[in-house]
């Protein structure tokens, strides 16, 4: 009913039946998991009225909800990276699962759990809308190239504050563009784009 789609792995159908609404998907190598796309194989829909609430578990932290699948919304991707937080939904949630026994620090879970959708969308209300809505910095196409030639503006700036102020007839060397460039993409592809939500 479910795959699973760890960015740069192949394609997971090994599901895990825990019970009759709970199943789960073991995610080996967890430390190297940035971005997950779960979604419905589209063999047999949810009932009506029925979706699943999509869990992610990190060893030693619990479970902790990121979102849901519905017949409305089959597929969802979640970026992991920098986004889990310590505090656990439910270490119970998928009681006997191998990571819940106390299996190797380096698996993690994504449990799916089927259960109403009033009893989803309730849930996903009390989510921080940072975790609700992992794409929310990127939403704004103009909001983000602000915040994007503001880091730019700031990087720059502290090359030339000691020679005076930056102008538009200002000449700056290529290579130092090169350089923010190198900086900026190693940051965001380590920790995302919430640093560009910090600037002053």
């Amino acid at each position: 009913m479910f795959g699973c789609l760890v960015a740069g792995r192949p394609l997971q159908t090994n599901l895990q039946q825990v019970d009759e609404t709970h199943a789960l998907f073991e995610l080996p190598m967890a430390s190297t998991i940035n971005h997950i796309c779960v979604f419905l194989l589209g063999t047999v829909p949810f009932p009506d009225g029925y979706g699943a609430a999509v869990h992610f578990y990190w060893p030693g932290k619990g479970f902790q909800l990121l979102g849901m699948l519905s017949n409305e919304k089959p597929s969802a991707i979640f970026r992991l990276r920098g986004t889990f937080s310590a505090v656990s939904s439910n270490e119970t949630l998928f009681a006997g699962s191998p990571a819940a026994s106390g299996g190797s620090a380096l698996t993690a879970l994504l449990g799916l759990s089927i259960e109403p959708l009033p009893q989803i969308m309730a849930q996903l209300a009390t989510l921080p809308a940072a975790v609700a809505k992992p794409g929310a910095v990127a939403s704004d196409a103009t909001l983000l190239a602000e915040r994007i030639v503001k880091h730019l503006f700031n990087y720059v700036s502290s090359f030339v504050s000691g020679r005076g102020s930056l102008t538009p007839e200002t000449q700056i060397p290529m290579a130092l563009i090169a350089k923010w460039y190198e900086t900026f993409m190693s940051k965001v592809q380590n920790t995302g784009l919430g640093f560009l939500e910090n600037q002053e």
